[in-house]
């Protein structure tokens, strides 16, 4: 007989979490029938995808820029109701939903900060710090999720969907321009955010890590 399983504990703390929640609930409950959270799911990869081509394509026309503010939209969109979705028709599969969403969000981010390689708005070493590090994060959240089951879902007040936000702002500065000043030295706007949110994310997977060893140690002691 298959064991019951339990899933994590959701947490999500981010400034919007709130609003966007009560937002979901009433776009779960309004949404067509024959709308699922399997078409919800693919819409939310093909959104990201979307985002990277943008980018790419600005390189040699910047008004495709302009799409992506669109493809995170539906990004946020199916990305953020597939599971509300589930859960509104009582039809969960937890880890079905689990490990689908985080397969096709492991694929879709490697092609968008491919996006803002090809389009030159980001350095390639740059580029692959800020990945080795968001995948350093995305396996420590795993291993909490397997280990202590909770899922955090946000940090420092910051999620998903803040963090479209911001990607969003920045693909609107390039349009004015590419660069900043630091120092004298005109920098790639992308590399800035990049260096930031590399290190962001290396002392978050730090901390993240020394708190969920200490709860195990605790609630495994000798």
């Amino acid at each position: 007989m298959e064991a019951t399983h339990v899933p994590a504990v959701r947490i999500q703390t981010n400034v919007l979490a709130s609003a966007e929640k009560r937002l979901l609930l009433a776009l779960a409950r309004r949404l067509p029938p024959f709308i699922g959270s399997d078409h919800l799911t693919a819409l939310g990869a093909a959104g990201l995808l979307g985002v990277g081509a943008a980018f790419w394509a600005g390189r040699s026309w910047p008004p495709a820029l302009l799409l992506v503010l669109p493809f995170l939209a539906l990004n946020w969109f199916g990305d953020s109701l597939d599971g509300t979705v589930a859960r509104v028709r009582h039809q969960e599969r937890p880890r079905y939903g689990y490990y689908v969403d985080h397969v096709l969000d492991a694929l879709g981010f490697v092609w968008l900060i491919g996006g803002l390689v090809l389009g030159g708005w980001m350095s390639l070493a740059i580029a692959l710090a800020f990945l080795s590090s968001y995948y350093l994060l995305i396996i420590e959240v795993s291993l909490a999720v397997h280990a202590l089951g909770k899922f955090q879902m946000s940090f420092w007040r910051l999620g998903p969907t803040e963090l479209r936000i911001i990607l969003a702002l920045g693909a609107l500065q390039l349009l004015h321009s590419p660069t900043l000043a630091v120092n004298g030295f005109s920098c790639l706007l992308f590399d800035i955010g990049g260096v930031v949110g590399a290190a962001g994310l290396i002392v978050t997977f730090a901390v993240s890590a020394i708190s969920n060893g200490v709860a195990l140690y605790r609630q495994e002691r000798l």
